[in-house]
């Protein structure tokens, strides 16, 4: 049984030219880095610390839904 999941990483570059990353569908679940590759491997690390962390909530998260407004 496949048991992986995908997330969406929201990426913003603050001042100093650092990357964060955030997961908006795992609450508090961010890192960051110099690069887009180690920021992504950062993340990678830190979504596994958080499904560990909150695995209890996962159920109560619906999805995401994309709405157009003409």
């Amino acid at each position: 049984m496949d048991m992986s999941r995908k997330f969406h990483v929201v990426i913003q570059r603050d001042e100093d030219g650092i990357y964060i990353g955030k997961v908006p569908e795992l609450k508090g679940c961010m890192s960051q880095g110099k690069t887009i590759q180690e920021l992504m491997k950062n993340m990678k690390e830190a979504i596994e610390l958080c499904l560990d962390v909150q695995q209890e909530d996962l159920g109560k998260f619906v999805g995401v839904r994309e709405i157009e407004i003409v």
